[in-house]
């Protein structure tokens, strides 16, 4: 992960223009990545919301250097104007942090022939979240069933990934019942293989005994494609774990 806003919460992945974000990029490559996640927007609580036009001005210079790498590149974004400039200076994916939930998103994802990044929001963009009062995996089907079925209709259904997105959480919300709720997510990642399409899971960096716990649940399930801000940590339990590899950005 490559952070081209100033107040994500791993100060680590923060940096300021192209040289920075080279660096860093070539860090995680060297560490295990398979591909880069860039953002230019913080969806936590600590972040200030910026105008789409500085989201994409601490972006633009950066998204074509990271292109020119030649590994998978996905920009993190909730904004359509965002999205479809930095499809065109190089995005290979989109990993679209509205959820999805307007058309306006979907226009630009079916005028350009990149993969989807496709997550769970209980509202309309990572900084307006409420909290899921009903079973989380019940939540999540009906989710994306109603997602998907608009898919289909652009006609891109084929290019959605599968995001429970648990990287995202409403204000205040306590550790222990973040915990609680993303163990019943990670233990069930097989139901949401319903509907034939690839996982993609946000996964825990932080250095204390549950987040390492788990890390464990979901690396045993091998999803297809994760986040993550040491990939290193990552494919080292892989190997303590004896299970394959999956991409990682």
């Amino acid at each position: 992960m490559v952070n081209a806003s100033p107040d994500s919460l791993n100060a680590d992945s923060i940096v300021n223009g192209v040289d920075e974000a080279l660096t860093r990029a070539r860090l995680m490559l060297a560490q295990g990545a398979n591909g880069i996640d860039l953002g230019g927007q913080g969806s936590t609580d600590a972040a200030t919301v910026v105008g789409w036009e500085t989201e994409w001005a601490r972006l633009a210079d950066i998204v074509p250097a990271l292109a020119e790498l030649g590994v998978p590149l996905s920009v993190d974004t909730w904004r359509p104007q965002v999205a479809r400039r930095a499809i065109e200076a190089g995005a290979t994916v989109l990993n679209a942090a509205d959820g999805m939930q307007t058309d306006t998103m979907w226009e630009v994802v079916a005028e350009y022939d990149v993969p989807i990044v496709l997550p769970f929001l209980s509202g309309p963009n990572p900084r307006e979240m409420q909290h899921v009062t009903v079973d989380p995996i019940d939540a999540l089907i009906d989710f994306f069933d109603g997602r998907l079925k608009v898919a289909e209709q652009f006609g891109v259904r084929h290019r959605c990934i599968i995001d429970p997105g648990t990287g995202f959480a409403p204000s205040n919300w306590a550790w222990q019942d973040r915990y609680e709720y993303q163990k019943i997510v990670y233990s069930n990642l097989d139901q949401l293989r319903r509907w034939n399409l690839p996982l993609y899971i946000a996964l825990p960096w932080k250095d204390t005994p549950q987040h390492w716990e788990l890390m464990e649940i979901v690396l045993r399930q091998q999803p297809e494609y994760g986040r993550v801000h040491y990939p290193d940590q990552v494919r080292a339990l892989e190997r303590t774990l004896g299970v394959g590899q999956a991409g990682r950005a």
